[in-house]
């Protein structure tokens, strides 16, 4: 049986590996705020990302270990120092406004 280590968010790397502009794998990822075809916004242990392009998917989500695969067009990745907070706004109070 192989175990795994608990590691820090503070000590997690984050890497960007591009293969010829239609596949993206991540490392470092802390959680999905938001994606469709043409735009994802994760928040990374380094920031938040943003990946634009069209036709993206996420073939393989890894929650646990802060891994993503997105197969696509990709056109951009940009990072921000600071992490997006996620919309806590639920659906009813925006019907409601």
């Amino acid at each position: 049986m192989e175990l795994k280590k608990e590691v820090k968010l503070e000590d997690r790397k984050s890497n960007l590996t591009l293969e010829n502009r239609s596949k993206l794998f991540l490392t470092g990822v802390i959680e999905v705020i938001s994606f469709n075809e043409e735009k994802i916004f994760f928040n990374t242990c380094k920031g938040s990302l943003v990946i634009k392009g069209s036709g993206l998917k996420m073939n393989k989500l890894d929650v646990q270990n802060g891994e993503v695969l997105i197969i696509g067009t990709i056109d951009s990745c940009v990072y921000t120092a600071q992490q997006v907070k996620k919309d806590k706004e639920t659906i009813i109070s925006r019907l409601f406004r």
